[in-house]
């Protein structure tokens, strides 16, 4: 079955009233995903093994020097159909090319779905990987609670998984390479006309939490001038990080916010806000950030109110293994390219030589209903992760 027919299956799993979808990490979109993906591994004659943080592989062949492929299968609240999804897609079609035409490996393969790359639910992106490679520990991470104040622990327990597993994952030191192919997240493949590329780099980036406090009042009773309004600092910290963000040329965004009490008629009491920041560096990301920081402070002490600040997850930048680029790069023809989005690969780069591809997105978007790739293209995505699998297995 080809990757257009796979994903076709998917097109109902989780998909919201704005054509969006919204899986995330053990909801209910997720776990019918996780159970599709079994079904696939078993109608390919594949092994399927779980590793204690949820991340699903489907083995062909067993032992060490194994090749790793795959991507993940959650989403944002109201992302977009290819985004995780085209790689699993297109790694289990690759499979199956490869087994239709007689072609067996000469070491193992698996292919992977990682748990919770978009950390949509529980904040923390790449948690599945993270685990998996020890770059966040279990304590730490069975700690994180969602939306409505449930741990992960917890979720995780009531999915029928044991919490106490959670951590690094003994398939790591049987993997000597992984490649993930994913959705162009931007759009440079389409002014350069060309369906796949390689990616070079992943640019440094981190997720903020901001808290504003101030004192909630009466918003018809008290005056202008007696306010402490915790809303206008926090509206002067998002002007101020697409400022920076804009004259550096880097990126920031303020994309989530959640305001106490809430009512139309109240001043808030606190304002806590997410910055999403990436930069083409670790010292501009950290000079972007710090930037920011010392515009909210100033902004609240000029309110009369407070600004407390947390870094709750920052990735390094990621340079993908220089001699596995360069060789797909020469085996496809393919351009290499930057990246500012942050993936597995770029978890796993730190343990084990990683690369990506990307397929052609015309719209540049993503993480929103308007991601989108072409049949053709994704076949092409199809075709280049077949010959790489052939080459490197």
């Amino acid at each position: 079955m080809g990757a257009n027919q796979l994903l076709a299956e998917l097109e109902r799993v989780g998909r919201t009233r704005g054509g969006g979808y919204t899986r995330l990490a053990w909801d209910d979109a997720t776990m019918t995903l996780r159970e599709w993906f079994a079904g696939q591994a078993a109608a390919l004659g594949l092994e399927l093994t779980e590793d204690g943080n949820g991340n699903q592989t489907a083995w062909w062949g067993c032992g060490s020097d194994a090749l790793l492929v795959g991507s993940h299968l959650d989403s944002v609240p109201e992302g977009g159909p290819l985004d995780g999804p085209l790689g699993v897609a297109s790694a289990l079609a690759a499979v199956a090319r490869l087994k239709a035409s007689g072609w067996t490996p000469s070491r193992p393969l698996g292919v992977v779905n990682f748990s919770d790359e978009e950390g949509g639910r529980f904040g923390v992106a790449c948690l599945g990987s993270r685990l998996a490679t020890g770059a966040i520990t279990p304590d730490a991470a069975l700690a994180l609670r969602d939306a409505s104040g449930t741990s992960l622990g917890e979720v995780m327990r009531a999915r029928g998984r044991d919490p106490r597993a959670a951590g690094r994952s003994d398939w790591l030191g049987s993997v000597s390479q992984y490649v993930e192919l994913h959705v162009e997240q931007g759009r440079w493949l389409a002014p350069h006309g060309t369906a796949v590329g390689v990616a070079s780099a992943i640019w440094p980036h981190g997720r903020y939490r901001f808290e504003f406090c101030g004192e909630g009042n009466h918003a018809g009773a008290t005056a202008m001038a007696d306010r402490h309004d915790p809303m206008l600092a926090y509206a002067a910290t998002v002007l101020a990080a697409r400022e920076l963000a804009t004259s550096s040329g880097q990126r920031a965004t303020l994309g989530r916010v959640l305001v106490e009490p809430g009512s139309t008629n109240s001043i808030p009491s606190k304002v806590v806000a997410w910055l999403d920041a990436r930069a083409d560096a670790e010292p501009a990301l950290e000079a972007l950030v710090n930037g920011i920081v010392r515009r909210a402070k100033a902004a609240a002490e000029f309110d009369g109110t407070q600004v407390n600040f947390r870094a709750e997850s920052t990735t390094g930048a990621v340079e993908f293994d220089h001699a596995l680029r360069h060789r797909l790069a020469a085996l496809l023809d393919a351009p290499a390219l930057p990246t500012g989005a942050g993936h597995d690969a770029g978890i796993l780069a730190a343990k084990l030589p990683t690369a990506m591809l990307f397929v052609r997105n015309p719209t540049g978007i993503s993480h929103a209903p308007e991601e989108t790739s072409t049949p053709e293209d994704i076949e092409a995505g199809v075709d280049a992760l077949t010959a790489v699998i052939r080459d490197l297995g």
